[in-house]
Parts: C-alpha cells; sequence; structure tokens
C-alpha cells in the first residue's frame, strides 16, 4: 500500500503526492522525503520533489531544499535508487 499525503496549492487546490521513499542524512543531520504526484514534465519524465521534514512530528511541515550540498545528497540518494532498480529488475528478468 502506497503512503500519500495532501498539500493544497497556491490556487487553493488539494494536490495528492504519493510517497516514493524517505532518508535520513548523516552528512546534513537531516530527514527528507522524496514524493510525485506523477505530473509530467515538457520532455514527458514524471516530476519527482523532495522536502526536509521531521518524521517524528504527527503532521510534519515540508521545508524548502536550501543548500547546494542537500541537493547533492539527494540527488545521489535518487541515483542510488534508480540503480538499485535497475539491478532488482535484471536479476527478476533472470528468474
Amino acid at each position: 500500500m502506497k503512503k500519500k499525503f495532501i498539500v493544497i496549492n497556491d490556487e487553493g487546490l488539494e494536490v495528492e503526492y504519493d510517497i516514493l521513499f524517505t532518508f535520513d542524512s548523516d552528512d546534513t543531520g537531516k530527514s527528507y522525503i522524496v514524493y510525485t504526484d506523477y505530473s509530467k514534465d515538457d520532455e514527458g519524465n514524471i516530476q519527482v520533489y523532495s522536502s526536509v521534514y521531521d518524521p517524528k512530528l504527527e503532521n510534519p511541515q515540508l521545508e524548502e531544499i536550501k543548500t547546494a550540498k542537500e541537493i547533492k545528497v539527494i540527488n545521489d540518494m535518487l541515483n542510488t535508487m534508480i540503480e538499485s532498480t535497475k539491478v532488482r529488475k535484471h536479476i527478476n528478468e533472470k528468474d
């Protein structure tokens, strides 16, 4: 079962997002959430978003990614997840 959350956007509309994954970074000391609404960019790629959040809160607030270091940490984790998925897919195809 996918985990979801709803955000009220700038136009006052509810937008539902699926949580792809969350992780904690030792490098920044923060927790991150990576999520999508499956909308596509101009090139047809599914848009993925990330934010800082506090998993200890009952209703955590999403906070903006503020530094290049945080962007690198998130991109590194995304790349790791993509590579992991490719490996699993390849293993499953051989079974």
